[in-house]
């Protein structure tokens, strides 16, 4: 072998290591235990009843918004629409919530709480 070969060679080794690398920094997880800065402050009604909703229905899956069964919460940049949207249609191995399940009102309680996730984490 040549030295450029070998030299192009190192450097496409290089290269593909730093993509992998890049890659798996890019996918970490959500964190896995109760945030350094404490537990989620309850501020107001809604993220309250947000809270009793999630528990009921989506605590199963996504453990305090964290990867369970089901994908990790806290970490998701989602608009609110899309959040509803997903809970009312489903996807994957996620079932979809109707409104006889989770209402109007509670949805919106939900996304509240969603949000408040992410804004604590």
């Amino acid at each position: 072998m040549t030295w450029r070969r070998r030299e192009k060679l190192k450097g496409s080794l290089i290269g593909l290591f730093t993509i992998a690398l890049l890659i798996q920094t890019g996918c970490g997880s959500a964190r896995r235990s109760e945030p350094i800065s404490g537990p989620l402050p309850i501020e107001s009604s809604s993220i309250a009843n947000g809270q009793k909703v999630f528990m009921e229905h989506c605590n199963q899956c996504h453990p305090q918004g964290e990867t369970g069964l089901g994908p990790a919460l806290n970490n998701k940049p989602l608009p609110s629409f899309m959040i509803r949207f997903q809970v009312r249609r489903g996807f994957g191995a996620m079932p979809a919530f109707s409104k006889k399940d989770i209402s109007d009102d509670q949805l919106n309680d939900l996304v509240e709480y969603v949000r408040a996730l992410r804004r604590h984490g």
